[in-house]
């Protein structure tokens, strides 16, 4: 496929429109859903970046990712995690 690289790139900006407009799903929901979360995309966009001899740091690819700085975003949408979300998510660490 001779567009890989552009596809690709409009389905990841897919679905970081998706996840900013889902700010109600919490980072600990897709963790123990889906194994992943906002933060390890940032940390996969980190190391992207270094592979491709570019620097950017975890804090500059979250804000790419949430769209605004990190702390601002968990002072505005971030929830305390439920014991239940909690534990779910030590089992998974098992």
């Amino acid at each position: 496929m001779e567009k890989t690289t552009e596809i690709e790139a409009a389905v990841l900006r897919r679905l970081l429109q998706h996840l900013d407009e889902r700010k109600d799903v919490q980072n600990i929901e897709l963790m123990n859903l889906a194994g992943f979360c906002r933060n390890c995309l940032a940390k996969w966009m980190v190391s992207a970046a270094e592979a491709q001899g570019e620097a950017l740091t975890y804090e500059q690819a979250r804000e790419r990712i949430y769209g605004m700085p990190y702390e601002q975003w968990k002072q505005l949408y971030q929830k305390d995690a439920s014991a239940e979300q909690l534990a779910r998510f030590e089992q998974r660490k098992d």
